[in-house]
Protein backbone atom coordinates (compact mmCIF):
# COMPACT_ATOMS: atom_id res chain seq x y z
CA UNK A 1 0.00 0.00 0.00
CA UNK A 2 1.31 3.40 -0.80
CA UNK A 3 1.96 6.07 2.14
CA UNK A 4 -0.69 8.95 1.54
CA UNK A 5 1.15 12.26 0.96
CA UNK A 6 0.37 14.32 4.37
CA UNK A 7 1.35 18.02 4.42
CA UNK A 8 1.28 19.75 7.96
CA UNK A 9 -1.82 21.58 8.69
CA UNK A 10 -0.79 24.06 11.11
CA UNK A 11 -4.47 25.24 11.31
CA UNK A 12 -6.18 21.96 12.02
CA UNK A 13 -6.93 22.53 15.46
CA UNK A 14 -8.62 25.59 14.95
CA UNK A 15 -10.37 24.15 12.15
CA UNK A 16 -12.31 21.89 14.08
CA UNK A 17 -13.12 24.10 16.69
CA UNK A 18 -14.70 26.13 14.11
CA UNK A 19 -16.30 22.91 13.04
CA UNK A 20 -17.41 21.94 16.61
CA UNK A 21 -18.94 26.36 16.32
CA UNK A 22 -20.87 25.39 13.30
CA UNK A 23 -22.96 21.98 14.90
CA UNK A 24 -23.01 23.74 18.28
CA UNK A 25 -24.81 26.51 16.51
CA UNK A 26 -27.19 24.21 14.22
CA UNK A 27 -27.98 22.56 17.23
CA UNK A 28 -29.07 25.94 19.01
CA UNK A 29 -31.02 27.19 16.16
CA UNK A 30 -32.88 23.95 15.46
CA UNK A 31 -33.76 23.68 19.11
CA UNK A 32 -34.45 27.72 19.94
CA UNK A 33 -35.72 29.43 16.10
CA UNK A 34 -39.22 28.62 15.03
CA UNK A 35 -37.88 28.75 11.22
CA UNK A 36 -35.62 26.44 11.57
CA UNK A 37 -37.98 24.41 14.08
CA UNK A 38 -39.78 23.89 11.30
CA UNK A 39 -37.50 22.90 8.30
CA UNK A 40 -38.01 19.62 7.18
CA UNK A 41 -34.87 17.82 4.63
CA UNK A 42 -38.02 18.54 1.67
CA UNK A 43 -38.38 21.95 2.61
CA UNK A 44 -34.75 23.14 2.49
CA UNK A 45 -33.69 21.76 -0.86
CA UNK A 46 -35.02 24.24 -2.95
CA UNK A 47 -33.10 26.55 -0.47
CA UNK A 48 -29.99 24.35 -1.35
CA UNK A 49 -30.32 24.60 -5.04
CA UNK A 50 -30.19 28.49 -4.63
CA UNK A 51 -27.48 28.22 -2.16
CA UNK A 52 -25.14 26.19 -5.04
CA UNK A 53 -25.94 28.72 -7.53
CA UNK A 54 -25.38 30.89 -5.48
CA UNK A 55 -21.86 29.62 -4.91
CA UNK A 56 -21.36 28.84 -8.86
CA UNK A 57 -21.53 32.82 -9.65
CA UNK A 58 -19.42 33.90 -7.49
CA UNK A 59 -16.77 31.15 -8.46
CA UNK A 60 -17.62 32.46 -12.33
CA UNK A 61 -17.01 36.05 -11.17
CA UNK A 62 -13.73 35.24 -9.33
CA UNK A 63 -14.47 36.77 -5.97
CA UNK A 64 -13.24 34.74 -3.62
CA UNK A 65 -14.52 37.18 -0.71
CA UNK A 66 -17.94 35.79 -1.69
CA UNK A 67 -16.99 32.72 -2.58
CA UNK A 68 -15.93 32.04 1.54
CA UNK A 69 -19.50 33.61 2.46
CA UNK A 70 -21.68 30.79 -0.54
CA UNK A 71 -19.24 27.72 1.18
CA UNK A 72 -20.83 29.19 5.04
CA UNK A 73 -24.15 28.70 3.35
CA UNK A 74 -23.95 25.44 1.81
CA UNK A 75 -22.19 24.32 4.95
CA UNK A 76 -24.50 25.63 6.88
CA UNK A 77 -26.96 23.44 4.95
CA UNK A 78 -25.24 20.30 5.32
CA UNK A 79 -25.07 20.46 8.81
CA UNK A 80 -28.67 21.23 8.85
CA UNK A 81 -29.38 17.95 6.93
CA UNK A 82 -27.43 15.85 9.08
CA UNK A 83 -29.18 17.34 12.13
CA UNK A 84 -32.69 16.20 10.97
CA UNK A 85 -31.57 12.94 10.18
CA UNK A 86 -30.48 12.47 13.50
CA UNK A 87 -33.65 13.58 14.70
CA UNK A 88 -35.17 10.83 12.52
CA UNK A 89 -32.37 8.14 13.92
CA UNK A 90 -31.36 7.57 10.14
CA UNK A 91 -28.02 9.03 10.41
CA UNK A 92 -25.77 11.87 11.75
CA UNK A 93 -22.71 14.16 10.79
CA UNK A 94 -20.14 11.72 11.75
CA UNK A 95 -22.34 8.98 9.69
CA UNK A 96 -21.59 11.62 7.07
CA UNK A 97 -18.16 12.09 7.18
CA UNK A 98 -16.75 8.83 7.24
CA UNK A 99 -19.20 7.47 4.67
CA UNK A 100 -17.30 10.05 2.42
CA UNK A 101 -14.09 9.17 3.50
CA UNK A 102 -14.54 5.48 3.01
CA UNK A 103 -16.07 5.82 -0.25
CA UNK A 104 -12.57 7.98 -1.81
CA UNK A 105 -10.46 5.78 0.03
CA UNK A 106 -12.33 2.62 -1.57
CA UNK A 107 -12.18 4.14 -5.02
CA UNK A 108 -8.99 5.78 -5.12
CA UNK A 109 -6.80 2.21 -4.78
CA UNK A 110 -3.53 4.04 -6.91
CA UNK A 111 -3.16 6.19 -3.27
CA UNK A 112 -4.61 3.58 -1.10
CA UNK A 113 -3.48 0.47 -2.51
CA UNK A 114 -1.18 -0.73 -5.17
CA UNK A 115 -3.44 0.08 -8.22
CA UNK A 116 -1.24 2.11 -10.94
CA UNK A 117 -3.19 5.23 -12.63
CA UNK A 118 -0.71 7.53 -13.79
CA UNK A 119 -2.69 10.03 -15.13
CA UNK A 120 -6.55 11.66 -15.00
CA UNK A 121 -8.08 9.49 -17.53
CA UNK A 122 -6.67 6.49 -15.36
CA UNK A 123 -8.41 8.16 -11.81
CA UNK A 124 -11.43 8.09 -14.05
CA UNK A 125 -11.80 5.05 -15.23
CA UNK A 126 -10.81 3.16 -12.38
CA UNK A 127 -13.55 5.40 -10.34
CA UNK A 128 -16.25 3.66 -12.91
CA UNK A 129 -15.20 0.50 -12.64
CA UNK A 130 -15.04 0.28 -8.84
CA UNK A 131 -18.81 2.08 -8.95
CA UNK A 132 -19.80 -0.64 -11.34
CA UNK A 133 -18.63 -3.45 -8.83
CA UNK A 134 -19.88 -1.94 -5.72
CA UNK A 135 -23.31 -1.86 -6.65
CA UNK A 136 -24.24 0.23 -9.64
CA UNK A 137 -26.05 -1.34 -12.40
CA UNK A 138 -24.99 1.67 -14.88
CA UNK A 139 -22.40 3.37 -15.77
CA UNK A 140 -24.77 6.26 -15.78
CA UNK A 141 -26.86 5.70 -12.72
CA UNK A 142 -25.08 8.45 -10.84
CA UNK A 143 -26.41 10.89 -13.11
CA UNK A 144 -29.19 12.98 -10.72
CA UNK A 145 -32.47 13.47 -12.73
CA UNK A 146 -32.67 16.62 -11.94
CA UNK A 147 -29.70 18.23 -13.21
CA UNK A 148 -30.23 21.07 -15.78
CA UNK A 149 -29.80 19.46 -19.29
CA UNK A 150 -26.21 20.94 -20.37
CA UNK A 151 -25.08 20.32 -16.89
CA UNK A 152 -26.61 16.57 -17.62
CA UNK A 153 -25.16 16.18 -21.28
CA UNK A 154 -21.61 17.07 -19.99
CA UNK A 155 -22.12 14.33 -17.22
CA UNK A 156 -23.61 11.40 -19.04
CA UNK A 157 -20.32 11.96 -22.08
CA UNK A 158 -17.70 11.99 -19.42
CA UNK A 159 -18.83 8.97 -17.22
CA UNK A 160 -19.45 7.05 -20.44
CA UNK A 161 -16.00 8.39 -21.23
CA UNK A 162 -14.53 6.82 -17.91
CA UNK A 163 -15.44 3.25 -19.66
CA UNK A 164 -13.80 3.82 -22.96
CA UNK A 165 -16.98 4.40 -25.21
CA UNK A 166 -15.63 7.58 -26.30
CA UNK A 167 -14.28 9.06 -29.95
CA UNK A 168 -10.56 8.88 -30.46
CA UNK A 169 -10.13 12.26 -32.15
CA UNK A 170 -11.81 15.88 -31.67
CA UNK A 171 -11.22 16.12 -35.45
CA UNK A 172 -14.33 12.80 -35.39
CA UNK A 173 -16.45 14.90 -33.34
CA UNK A 174 -16.51 18.29 -35.17
CA UNK A 175 -17.23 15.73 -38.16
CA UNK A 176 -20.24 14.48 -36.08
CA UNK A 177 -20.81 18.27 -35.00
CA UNK A 178 -21.61 19.40 -38.57
CA UNK A 179 -23.72 16.72 -39.65
CA UNK A 180 -25.85 17.34 -36.79
CA UNK A 181 -25.80 21.14 -37.95
CA UNK A 182 -26.87 19.76 -41.27
CA UNK A 183 -29.35 17.70 -40.31
CA UNK A 184 -31.12 20.53 -38.16
CA UNK A 185 -30.65 23.12 -40.81
CA UNK A 186 -32.08 20.86 -43.54
CA UNK A 187 -35.43 20.67 -41.70
CA UNK A 188 -35.91 24.55 -42.41
CA UNK A 189 -34.57 24.77 -45.80
CA UNK A 190 -37.29 25.72 -48.19
CA UNK A 191 -40.16 24.52 -46.22
CA UNK A 192 -42.54 27.02 -45.24
CA UNK A 193 -42.54 27.75 -41.23
CA UNK A 194 -46.44 26.05 -41.25
CA UNK A 195 -45.08 22.95 -42.04
CA UNK A 196 -41.86 22.04 -39.98
CA UNK A 197 -42.25 19.66 -38.26
CA UNK A 198 -41.65 20.75 -34.47
CA UNK A 199 -40.75 17.83 -32.79
CA UNK A 200 -38.42 17.03 -35.52
CA UNK A 201 -36.24 20.06 -35.01
CA UNK A 202 -36.38 19.80 -31.33
CA UNK A 203 -34.74 16.16 -31.97
CA UNK A 204 -32.48 17.44 -34.25
CA UNK A 205 -31.57 20.61 -32.19
CA UNK A 206 -30.68 18.62 -28.84
CA UNK A 207 -28.22 16.15 -31.14
CA UNK A 208 -26.49 19.39 -32.53
CA UNK A 209 -26.21 20.68 -29.03
CA UNK A 210 -25.28 17.36 -27.50
CA UNK A 211 -22.31 17.46 -30.35
CA UNK A 212 -21.41 20.67 -29.41
CA UNK A 213 -21.31 20.04 -25.52
CA UNK A 214 -18.79 17.04 -26.48
CA UNK A 215 -17.06 18.91 -28.70
CA UNK A 216 -16.17 21.62 -26.10
CA UNK A 217 -15.11 18.73 -23.65
CA UNK A 218 -12.29 17.54 -26.43
CA UNK A 219 -11.01 21.22 -26.20
CA UNK A 220 -11.29 21.43 -22.91
CA UNK A 221 -14.04 23.82 -22.69
CA UNK A 222 -16.32 23.57 -19.95
CA UNK A 223 -19.76 24.37 -22.15
CA UNK A 224 -21.72 25.70 -19.13
CA UNK A 225 -19.27 27.97 -17.86
CA UNK A 226 -18.99 30.04 -21.22
CA UNK A 227 -22.38 29.81 -22.04
CA UNK A 228 -22.91 31.88 -18.66
CA UNK A 229 -20.32 33.97 -19.35
CA UNK A 230 -21.76 35.02 -22.89
CA UNK A 231 -24.97 35.58 -20.74
CA UNK A 232 -23.10 37.55 -18.35
CA UNK A 233 -21.79 39.23 -21.58
CA UNK A 234 -25.24 40.18 -23.05
CA UNK A 235 -26.73 41.40 -19.79
CA UNK A 236 -23.87 43.49 -19.38
CA UNK A 237 -23.79 45.18 -22.57
CA UNK A 238 -27.76 45.18 -23.02
CA UNK A 239 -27.79 47.27 -19.39
CA UNK A 240 -25.28 49.49 -20.90
CA UNK A 241 -27.52 50.01 -24.00
CA UNK A 242 -30.65 50.58 -21.74
CA UNK A 243 -28.76 53.28 -19.26
CA UNK A 244 -26.82 55.18 -22.12
CA UNK A 245 -30.15 55.99 -24.52
CA UNK A 246 -31.64 56.91 -21.29
CA UNK A 247 -29.34 59.42 -21.12
CA UNK A 248 -29.70 60.81 -24.45
CA UNK A 249 -33.89 60.95 -23.91
CA UNK A 250 -34.71 57.73 -25.56
CA UNK A 251 -36.79 54.64 -24.64
CA UNK A 252 -36.31 50.94 -25.04
CA UNK A 253 -39.15 50.02 -27.39
CA UNK A 254 -39.82 52.98 -29.51
CA UNK A 255 -36.20 52.79 -30.95
CA UNK A 256 -34.94 51.10 -33.90
CA UNK A 257 -32.53 48.31 -34.09
CA UNK A 258 -29.57 50.54 -35.86
CA UNK A 259 -30.24 53.10 -33.37
CA UNK A 260 -29.75 50.34 -30.91
CA UNK A 261 -27.21 49.08 -32.84
CA UNK A 262 -25.14 52.15 -32.22
CA UNK A 263 -25.06 51.78 -28.52
CA UNK A 264 -24.73 48.12 -28.77
CA UNK A 265 -21.19 48.78 -30.71
CA UNK A 266 -20.65 51.32 -27.63
CA UNK A 267 -21.03 48.56 -25.22
CA UNK A 268 -18.76 46.44 -26.96
CA UNK A 269 -16.10 48.89 -27.19
CA UNK A 270 -16.49 49.65 -23.60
Amino acid sequence: MKKPYSAPDLQREEKLKAFDRLLTVMNELRENCPWDKKQTLESLRHLTVEETYELSDAILEGDLNEVKKELGDVMLHLAFYARIASELKAFDMADVLNGICDKLIERHPHVYGDVVADDEKAVKENWEKIKLRTGNKSVLEGVPKSLPAMFKAIRIQDKARGVGFDWERKEQVWEKVEEEMNEFKNEFDGKPVESIDKEKVMAEFGDLLFSLVNYARFVNIDPEEALERTNKKFIKRFQYLETESAKDGKKMGEMSLAEMDVYWNRAKGA
